[in-house]
């Protein structure tokens, strides 16, 4: 087993002054390179904006309790011993045992896997809030989970699925801005009579035909045929809370993630509604300390494999001290998961999928405010991080390394607000940019993301008409070739603060908060 990465304790020195030193940028657009986020003699952040507003977002609140918040030691309430045979059955009876005791200050309790190999035949799931799968250690004298049998997902963080609001076009708000730009956290309405502090709230936005068209996204086609990027009149939502009023003016507790604007937008469905609170999410559920191990993947992307670990309509939960050998796909976060923290996860490939179109993501990120620290891959063939689709918002790629030829790419359709974070990646490449026709039209994948003191083999930086991707201290090579109207990107050497994600979670919150997570 390769040595895992051994992560730095940052300085705040470094956090004290913003100093910029970079070889060359090009299109700069509207802004002077030094001043998209400075510091204030107090040490307190400062942001440029574009000519409408748009500035680089607030990705502090990614993570466990929305940021800043120790993952939790829950006691051990159960502990399995390895059998010799399949283990999946003992398991998964602990695990509901465990479920079914009372709620304590958030949490049920740990099962405790105990050293040695378990084999399990079937997938494993925690499905009631406050539940804990915890190993004795994922290094050689730990505990490993063996997967056998037919190809399966082994390890699940399930929720009952969330039904959405019902949302009375009569009863919504009329926006009053005609641009809301990217990460302000103000919206102002027609009346805030009988809002108050605290109310759920979700804003509206359609897709329109115009707004396609003006990406360009209406014309794709491959192999002859058109492709769909993302149909016309579909609706997209942001779930916010409000933290006060102010007139008209509405401040949520959460950045917008994209803009709003009136002139490419259905009006009838740019609103705001208050909403019911929510009903509970399973929460406080965490899966830590082991290993998981998986036969080689063979076949083709879509022929049947393992599949490690998955998460679904929850909420503050969290994996952490877990490396996967050979398994295909490592941690899947989907649409229905928010604010979630994945920390010292770390993959290893010795082969993968051959013979077919695409390629599998050791860490899919489709859910919002998703962490990934200090985690890492090695091997060939697989997207290191990817995302997909609108619901991907405002997730963090934090001081990962990542050894072989993938990279980190948002893979179609829209995602938005991803920040790569001093990430390495020695043979990788980090792309933001339009994938065209590829796979099944998808098109423009991400917008308003941000590179920050990277180091890869490769960029492929490109903004979408109306959005920036900014790249901002990275250091390798750029690729010039897109044909594309090119990203913002400062390159060369890296600039100050030296994380970004660390400096805007300080800012927010305080020194202790990055003592809460271990920096």
């Amino acid at each position: 087993m390769s040595d895992q990465p051994q992560w730095p304790r940052l300085s705040w020195l470094t956090f004290s002054v913003y100093v910029l030193a970079f070889s060359g940028w090009v299109n700069p657009a509207w802004a002077d390179p030094l001043s998209w986020v400075t510091q204030d003699h107090q040490g307190h952040l400062l942001y440029q904006t574009d000519n409408r507003g748009n500035r680089i977002p607030d990705f502090s609140h990614a993570g466990y309790g929305g940021g800043g918040i120790a993952l939790p030691d829950v006691p051990t309430q159960k502990r399995v011993n390895p059998s010799g045979e399949d283990d999946t059955s003992a398991i998964q009876a602990a695990l509901d045992e465990v479920a079914a005791l009372p709620l304590k200050e958030r949490f049920r309790g740990a099962v405790l896997l105990s050293s040695g190999t378990f084999h399990c035949a079937k997938t494993l799931t925690l499905s009631q809030s406050g539940v804990v799968l915890r190993g004795s250690g994922s290094g050689e004298n730990g505990t490993i989970i063996e997967m056998t049998g037919p190809p399966h997902l082994c390890l699940q963080i399930l929720g009952h699925e969330m039904k959405p609001p019902v949302l009375d076009p009569a009863k919504g708000l009329e926006i009053l801005d005609s641009y809301v730009p990217v990460g302000t956290q103000d919206v102002t309405v027609k009346d805030t009579s009988g809002l108050k502090k605290g109310d759920r709230m979700i804003i509206e936005r359609k897709l329109t035909s115009e707004w396609i068209h003006s990406l360009g996204m209406d014309t794709l086609v491959r192999d002859g045929k058109p492709q769909t990027w993302i149909k016309p009149d579909q609706v997209v939502t942001y779930e916010r809370t409000i933290e006060s009023i102010k007139g008209r003016q509405i401040h949520f507790d959460l950045p917008m993630p994209d803009v709003i604007d009136a002139r490419l937008m259905s009006p009838e469905t740019l609103k705001v509604f208050k909403v019911n609170p929510e009903e509970p999410h399973l929460s406080q559920c965490g899966i830590e300390s082991l290993q998981i191990h998986s036969p080689p993947p063979a076949g083709i992307l879509t022929a049947p494999n393992h599949h490690a670990i998955l998460l679904n309509n929850c909420e503050d939960c969290w994996i952490r001290d877990v490396t996967m050998n050979d398994v295909l796909t490592n941690v899947q976060v989907l649409e229905g998961s928010r604010r979630i923290t994945i920390e010292n996860v770390n993959a290893f490939h010795s082969a993968t999928v051959v013979g077919g179109k695409g390629a599998s993501a050791d860490f899919m990120l489709r859910g919002s405010q998703v962490l990934l620290d200090r985690s890492s891959s090695t091997g060939h063939g697989s997207f290191f991080v990817a995302t997909a689709e609108t619901g991907s918002v405002l997730n963090v790629v934090l001081n990962c390394h990542f050894y072989g030829v993938g990279g980190i790419q948002p893979h179609m359709r829209w995602s938005t607000t991803l920040l790569a974070d001093n990430c390495q990646l020695p043979q990788g490449k980090i792309a933001y940019h339009n994938r065209g026709f590829a796979g099944s039209g998808q098109g423009w994948a991400i917008a308003w993301g941000v590179v920050w003191n990277c180091t890869a083999s490769l960029y492929k930086i490109a903004s979408p008409p109306g959005a920036l991707n900014w790249c901002i201290g990275c250091q390798g090579g750029l690729d010039k070739k897109l044909g594309l109207t090119e990203g913002y990107v400062s390159f060369g050497k890296p600039v100050l603060p030296q994380s970004l994600y660390l400096a805007q979670l300080r800012d927010r919150l305080g020194d202790q908060a990055l003592k809460n997570m271990g920096y």
